[in-house]
């Protein structure tokens, strides 16, 4: 495989791209026109716009995708996550055009994609489930009746969703009908398939992922666990590994399960097993995503190893390059996803000039961005401005790295998570790692944060008021420094339009 097609964008882009450099890989990176002036169009080898900057003009555009790469003799195309990365039709269409697609079979894709056939492909190895309907529930009566036995409160769950789209929680009898009419519209609308079913709601659960790879002979590695409860809107922006709670017998036990849940689907590649985890410790397959995950950094700093090489590998017909047993945990590692979104109005998008960028350094520390200063977020995509990621001997060593991080980092221009995740880290629930996905809902009060003691703020609060003081804090902080804005050191592409 001597070149590959990137087909994404932004900082997954970048990041697949280096590797490839480093293993001796030419790359085409796709664009929309959004996108001209971003880092990866200029890391990449050959960079080609695709069309207009929204996503069905351009990086869904499978027919186009298709040809350029048969145009530019390209080996090989990687999806990175989002967009295509989990649809099968892409992948048949790479596979039928002679390409190599680096990921799983559009087969396990479909089972996987699922949640119903992924349920009935896993029971063959006894996976542990949350008690529910194994089937699409199209009768109000019988699903009503179901739900009885199961007993309040239920979940009703689309069979293609995702992102908490097409899912209620039902406390009481007299809400399941109005609910479940909701949730079928939404997972029509959302995912073009009103099918959803029906599971017992298990109340206050952490979200644990198995990292997992799996090549083409028949080997099977699982790379640990990934704690991501720390969510809003059901998606995730605090990660870490390993999980403050799992013992190395249970950390082996769900290790087994995932591994068990790929091997149901013959999946090949790179894979996360996702599972709810109780009070009581007990575990339930939840789903498995067909792709990298977003937070595959943190896996990466306490295994040492390169996932998107090992991607590459599998998919060129190799083997997984290790033992299970030649794996071990070392140290701790953090991610906190940097959106341009403002926590203080219910984590809204906050699109605008990044007027700084500058990102933290230092020991320990990773940062996977897409952008640099003075560049626009597009109002077209996911607006993650980076992923910042730290590693450390301890936990306690890596929250404290990560809260330095952060504390360096400068952006103005648009608000950030950034402070949410502070003080998500800094709470006394996540220190001592009782928490769970309801960690937003049960800590998070912006009032509350906004009368936190700042002295700097304060100054400016007894005039403005708090609210606007922390606004001058977030968009004002080192635009006194009058530094010249950054200039890129990307070197310089040939772009073909």
């Amino acid at each position: 495989m001597n070149k590959i097609l990137v087909a994404n964008r932004g900082e997954i882009a970048l990041r697949v791209m280096r590797t490839c450099r480093e293993m001796g890989i030419k790359t085409v990176a796709i664009f929309s026109e959004a996108d001209r002036n971003a880092p990866f169009v200029q890391f990449a080898d050959q960079s080609v716009c695709i069309g207009p900057p929204p996503s069905n003009e351009s990086y869904l555009k499978i027919n186009e995708i298709i040809d350029l790469a048969k145009e530019l003799n390209v080996d090989g195309i990687h999806p990175g996550y989002g967009f295509l990365s989990e649809n099968p039709e892409f992948v048949n269409a790479v596979e039928k055009a002679g390409l190599t697609f680096i990921g799983p079979s559009a087969e396990a894709m479909k089972i996987m994609g699922s949640k119903l056939a992924a349920k009935a492909a896993v029971k063959k190895y006894d996976i542990p489930l949350v008690p529910g309907t194994d089937e699409a529930v199209d009768d109000i009566d019988e699903a009503k009746k179901i739900a009885g036995e199961i007993g309040f409160p239920i979940l009703i769950k689309a069979s293609a969703g995702g992102g908490g789209k097409g899912m209620r929680i039902v406390e009481e009898e007299n809400e399941f009908e109005s609910q479940l009419k909701m949730a079928v519209s939404e997972a029509e609308s959302s995912f073009g398939d009103g099918s959803v079913f029906i599971e017992r709601y298990v109340k206050g659960p952490r979200h644990i992922e198995i990292q997992v790879l799996a090549d083409k002979h028949g080997n099977y590695r699982h790379l640990f666990e990934r704690e991501c409860s720390i969510q809003r809107r059901h998606q995730k922006v605090i990660e870490e590994a390993p999980s403050a709670v799992l013992t190395d017998a249970k950390r082996e036990e769900m290790g087994q399960c995932a591994i068990d849940v790929a091997k149901s689907c013959d999946y090949v590649g790179a894979g996360t097993v996702e599972f709810l985890y109780d009070a009581n410790d007990n575990f339930y397959f939840l789903e498995m995503n067909t792709r990298l995950q977003v937070e595959h950094p943190v896996t990466e700093l306490i295994t040492g190893v390169d996932l998107v090489r090992e991607q590459i590998n599998i998919a060129r017909g190799e083997k997984v390059s290790f033992e299970q047993d030649d794996l071990s945990i070392h140290g701790h590692a953090l991610e906190a996803r940097v959106y341009a979104e403002d926590p203080m109005n219910n984590f809204l998008p906050d699109i605008g000039k990044l007027l700084t960028y500058r990102s933290p350094e230092g020991p320990g520390i990773r940062v996977d961005d897409g952008f640099v200063e003075g560049m626009d977020i597009p109002i077209y995509y996911d607006p993650m401005i980076s992923k910042l990621s730290v590693h450390a001997r301890t936990r306690d060593e890596a929250i404290d790295r990560l809260v330095r991080a952060i504390d360096e980092y400068r952006i103005s221009g648009v608000t950030t998570t950034m402070e949410f995740c502070k003080y998500a880290v800094q709470h006394e629930a996540f220190r001592s790692g009782n928490f769970d996905t309801h960690f937003v809902k049960e800590h998070w009060n912006p009032e509350e944060f906004e009368q936190q003691s700042d002295p700097a703020i304060e100054k400016v609060a007894a005039i403005f008021g708090t609210r606007a003081a922390i606004e001058n804090r977030r968009k004002s902080t080192v635009t006194a420094e009058n530094d010249n804005p950054s200039v890129s050191k990307w070197k310089t592409n040939r772009l073909r339009k």
